[in-house]
This record gives structure tokens, sequence and C-alpha cells, in this order.
């Protein structure tokens, strides 16, 4: 599959078939997804991949903050993907000063880059995934247990698509770009 195809194929899926996906094709899409582009290739991205029923129950209904399409979400994913940032380390100088206005939200583009990264490494294997953020980042981290010094960025919800959605309208090029 060509990159331009992927972008312009891949959806947000929510729901999915009940088939588990093998762990080499996991290992496959994460390898793929390594490649994403980090602050000064600090690489601060790490996956927790969710396979439990109890947890993914857990996380589902304690951890989303009321919010009930994420738990439906969750319940009907084969895994959910816990993506974590190493603290400290994007956006920042050997001496631990800011390298940029930024601070620490920088870390939140690799993040952020990392995630679309996977879910288009995802697609080309048949995959379906969709990032969701509405979260408790500190119930998240405890109930995945997340080594010291990583913060949850995202949750990532994957498995199978049961159906391809429809392509949602798009703003035309001349909405998006400016010239000066």
């Amino acid at each position: 599959m060509d990159a331009i195809s992927c972008i312009k194929e891949r959806r947000s899926v929510r729901k999915y078939e009940e088939k588990i996906i093998p762990h080499e094709v996991m290992e496959e899409i994460i390898e793929s997804a390594s490649y994403a582009p980090s602050w000064k290739n600090t690489q601060i991205v790490r996956y927790i991949i969710v396979e439990d029923r109890e947890k993914i129950e857990k996380i589902s209904q304690e951890c989303v903050l009321g919010f009930e399409y994420n738990t439906k979400t969750m319940k009907d994913a084969a895994a959910l993907v816990i993506v974590t940032m190493v603290k400290g380390r994007s956006g920042y100088e050997k001496d631990g000063s800011f390298s940029t206005p930024k601070g620490d939200r920088w870390q939140m583009f690799d993040a952020g880059i990392a995630s679309q990264t996977f879910c288009l490494a995802a697609h080309t294997k048949g995959v379906g995934s969709v990032i969701m953020g509405i979260f408790d980042d500190d119930q998240v981290g405890e109930a995945v247990s997340i080594p010291e010094g990583q913060q949850v960025a995202a949750i990532i919800a994957v498995g199978y698509p049961k159906f391809t959605p429809e392509v949602p309208k798009r703003k035309s090029v001349e909405e998006l770009i400016s010239y000066i």
C-alpha cells in the first residue's frame, strides 16, 4: 500500500470483529511505528498492549470520565494500546532546561506523531484503530501499572474492523491553505 492511499483510506474504527490480533502482527505494527520522528531522536513513546478482558473492562468503566462512547468502543476492541511517554526528554536540553517556549508540551507532539504512525501501520495490516483522549491519565496509569517516569498520552482501541466507515466530509484545500 502506498503512503498516500494509506493516509486517505485509514478510518477511525469503533466496531470490531471478535478476533484476536496475533502478537506477531502487533509487533510488526510497533516496529513500523518506531520509525515515527521524535524530538532529537529521543524516541520517548512506549506501548502497553492490554488484552486482558478484565483490565479492558476496568479501564472502560472506571477511567473514561463517564464518556460512554469510549466505554462502548473499548469493550468491543480486541485490545487497548496505552501510549505512554518517557517524561523529561522531549523538548529538553541535557541540562534539564527547555529547548523551546513550548516547555514540556513538546512530548505530546512526539506522542501524537507516533500514535498516527501506529494507526497507519495498523491499517496496512488490516487492523482498525481509533485514538481516544477522554480518560483520566492517573487512573489509566494505575490500572496498567505504567513504569515510573512515564505518563499516559493516549489510548488506541484496536481490532479487525466489522466494516469500513464512510469517508467523512473533508475541507477543501482552499479552506486549509494560505500563502503569504
